[in-house]
């Protein structure tokens, strides 16, 4: 058996790696380090101030710059970075993540068995392991957390979704045994503080532009009991110690700064349509 494994290992088809990335320097070094096994690795920046196409090329990655909109799109950046790539199967990263030797031979030896068949799975979801506050968590929904991002080029239409996109795919999906490894927001608050408040304006427009109802108190503790109880009691986030707790009540405050920055929306144009009407 050990032997089939290295002989598919050996003779692997092309593989190549997309990582979106943006003042990644202190982390997409052991990102890069963990798929140094690909043949090929492509970065996409989307406007870092800092060293991260230096670091990026230093591991022998393809660089390439996003020219379009600034305003945040992973959908739009990451069907850019798919015309970049030459092999037949595309494995996309965040910089946070990593992959872990085991994930590493699963891949390698799905990929061969897939392109030995002319059918069977074009994409392959893989669970990963969130650490987030310091910890991996295993409850409050941070486990499998399956992300769909290994796929077959040629059956990759293409990722749809602003922030939380998608990939359009022709085909059977299958699911991977081993894990990602996500060092979700650095263990930090102030890093989780400044994604909530970049994300949370993108998903409040979101929101606005769909025409959702005005938001009042009652919506507002609807929508953050909601949270609470799915992350607390329904999916058991206190299993995973003060730091579960910590991350539950986290995402409550991120849901609320979301509607509440919806709220700030909706009035604004209130606002506005009076002065119009009485100015």
């Amino acid at each position: 058996m050990k032997k089939d494994k290295e002989k598919i290992i050996k003779n692997k088809t092309l593989i190549s790696v997309i990582v979106i990335a943006k003042n990644e320097e202190e982390v997409i070094g052991e990102c890069l380090e963990s798929v140094e096994w690909a043949d090929e690795v492509v970065i996409l920046d989307t406007g870092s101030i800092d060293k991260t196409t230096e670091v990026a090329e230093k591991y022998g990655a393809k660089v390439y710059k996003y020219e379009g909109p600034k305003e945040i799109d992973y959908s739009a950046w990451r069907n850019f970075a798919l015309k970049k790539i030459t092999g037949n199967w595309v494995l996309y990263l965040d910089a946070d993540e990593r992959v872990t030797s085991l994930l590493r031979e699963e891949i390698l030896i799905k990929v061969k068995e897939q392109e030995n068949k002319r059918t069977g799975e074009v994409g392959f979801a893989i669970p990963r392991r969130n650490i987030r506050l310091g910890k991996e968590m295993r409850f409050g929904g941070w486990w499998p957390d399956y992300v769909l991002r290994l796929i077959k080029k040629d059956k990759l239409v293409k990722w749809e979704g602003k922030l939380h996109e998608q990939p359009q795919i022709e085909g059977r999906v299958g699911k991977l045994e081993e894990s990602l490894i996500h060092y979700s927001h650095r263990g930090s608050f102030e890093h989780k503080l400044s994604n909530t408040i970049q994300w949370s304006g993108l998903e409040a427009e979101m929101l606005f532009k769909a025409n959702h109802p005005p938001m009042n108190t009652k919506r507002f503790f609807g929508a953050m009991g909601r949270e609470f109880y799915k992350r607390m009691i329904k999916l058991q986030a206190w299993r995973d110690g003060t730091e579960g707790v910590l991350e539950a009540i986290y995402q409550v405050f991120s849901v609320f700064i979301t509607y509440a920055r919806l709220w700030e929306m909706q009035n604004f144009v209130k606002s506005e349509k009076f002065k119009a009407k009485n100015l």
